[in-house]
């Protein structure tokens, strides 16, 4: 899967927060990055609340994602080189310094690069990918990957469906289903047997693998 790098210029107001994060949900799911999303989202509302609390309401800011080898890296750039995030030993009571602090806690590693023109306050989180380009789901997803590809959905390409809900290059996939249940039928199987098979193949292999996690 390709998991190009992505970025969004925003202003920086306490209603772009959720925007940003709903952004996020969306970005990951394409990228198949499910288990990271609230981590991820919760990384993205610290540091923007940071530049809204700290470099002002109404700042030019922008949001970067990427991958850092199989970590995911958020980043949020602004102009302001001399507020600079700082992680503070912060009581129940402190006002400040939790952000930071909250950041440290879930990611794999944070920081803070002074450029020229503005600073980048990033942060990266563990995927748990085997590669940069990897799947979670292992080589049953890699197989699937290859065959959509020969059905005109290049990368497994996701698309936003009229629910908001994301849908995995549907058409496509529906048309190999179809194609291999045409195949079944030349070869005389019995169709319905072999979908109700798969099904409890499937929900097998998915209670083991969250067996696992657990």
């Amino acid at each position: 899967m390709s998991r190009k790098a992505w970025d969004l210029d925003f202003t920086a107001e306490p209603e772009e927060v959720a925007a940003l994060r709903r952004i996020m949900r969306v970005h990951l799911a394409m990228w198949g990055l499910h288990d990271v999303t609230d981590v991820a989202q919760l990384c993205v509302s610290e540091l923007v609340s940071n530049v809204i609390n700290h470099v002002g309401i109404g700042t030019p800011t922008t949001l970067v994602v990427a991958m850092s080898g199989t970590r995911l890296r958020i980043e949020v750039h602004d102009p302001d080189t001399r507020a600079l995030p700082t992680l503070l030993e912060s009581g129940l009571e402190a006002e400040s310094g939790r952000g930071m602090a909250l950041l440290d806690a879930v990611t794999d590693r944070w920081g803070v690069q002074l450029l020229a023109d503005r600073k980048v306050t990033w942060c990266e989180l563990g995927t748990g990918l085997p590669s940069a380009d990897g799947h979670l789901g292992g080589d049953r997803v890699n197989r699937v990957e290859a065959l959509l590809s020969a059905y005109g959905c290049e990368q497994a390409r996701l698309r936003l469906a009229g629910s908001g809900v994301l849908s995995v290059a549907e058409d496509a996939l529906i048309d190999l289903v179809t194609d291999v249940l045409h195949w079944l039928r030349a070869h005389g199987r019995d169709v319905d047997e072999a979908l109700e098979r798969a099904h409890a193949y499937f929900r097998v292999e998915v209670s083991e693998g969250e067996a696992l996690r657990l």
